[in-house]
């Protein structure tokens, strides 16, 4: 809790991160000047790319006294503005779920090795981020928690799999290895209600321990303050509980 008579200070700055099979990718961190420990966020970005929203998310969690990550998913499509490789992303058909999967555990362990890490980590995510954190919940190695912030496609079809989505994260329910928030809109369509209804009913059946929250009048992206989705009462409702949710399961 803040009071107004305590130091506060932080550092963000964007690195290189060594992934999967040495490759270097670019992260943006940002954390808290003090001994600590800290516990770690690793944040993975939407479809539109490692943008500003995504950055600033990441000092927000630092000021909230975590260290944060947001590795750069698209580092292997060149550089220019984030609307502009996200487009040549796009075309190319996405980042195969694999390589995603390799950055956020390369994220996790350096975190997680940090000298002023409690060696506690959650994985936050929206939009395509939320997907991703379903896989992560049951495939990425040093999680704690993770936060699925209206993932669409944790639900597909079999016609949906391709060479780079294999496999729907639905199918991996049975591993997923640590608590589990999730923020909804009824009013999306991707995901639409009724499949985070099927995918609430799937966390249950496997006995995982979960928490849903689900807001009337709200859609896709409704916590993106910067465009015509965002839905205040929502959004402020929805950090407020990511903020509750994290204290639970990492201190």
């Amino acid at each position: 809790m803040y009071t107004t008579d305590q130091y506060e200070s932080m550092i963000a700055e964007t690195i290189s991160l060594i992934s999967d099979g040495g490759t270097a990718i670019n992260a943006y961190i940002a954390r808290p000047l003090g001994e600590g420990p800290f516990p770690a966020v690793v944040l993975i970005h939407h479809i539109p790319g490692w943008d500003e929203w995504n950055r600033e998310a990441t000092r927000r969690f630092a000021q909230h006294g975590y260290i944060a990550i947001c590795p750069n998913l698209y580092f292997r499509y060149g550089h220019g503005t984030p609307e502009d490789v996200a487009a040549q992303v796009r075309a190319d058909g996405g980042v195969a779920d694999a390589v995603v999967m390799g950055d956020v555990q390369a994220a996790t362990n350096y975190v997680n090795n940090l000298p002023n890490s409690t060696g506690k980590t959650a994985v936050f995510g929206t939009c395509s981020g939320g997907r991703h954190v379903m896989l992560a919940a049951a495939q990425v190695e040093g999680l704690s928690a993770a936060i699925d912030c209206w993932g669409g496609r944790v639900i597909m079809a079999n016609d949906d799999l391709n060479e780079k989505m294999p496999i729907a994260p639905i199918s991996l329910t049975a591993d997923v290895t640590c608590p589990i928030l999730g923020l909804f809109g009824n009013d999306d369509q991707s995901p639409p209600a009724e499949q985070v209804d099927i995918h609430e009913a799937a966390l249950k059946t496997a006995g995982k321990e979960y928490e849903f929250h689900r807001y009337d009048g709200a859609g896709h992206g409704f916590m993106y303050y910067h465009a015509p989705m965002y839905r205040q009462a929502a959004a402020v409702d929805g950090w407020i509980k990511i903020w509750d949710f994290l204290e639970s399961h990492l201190g």
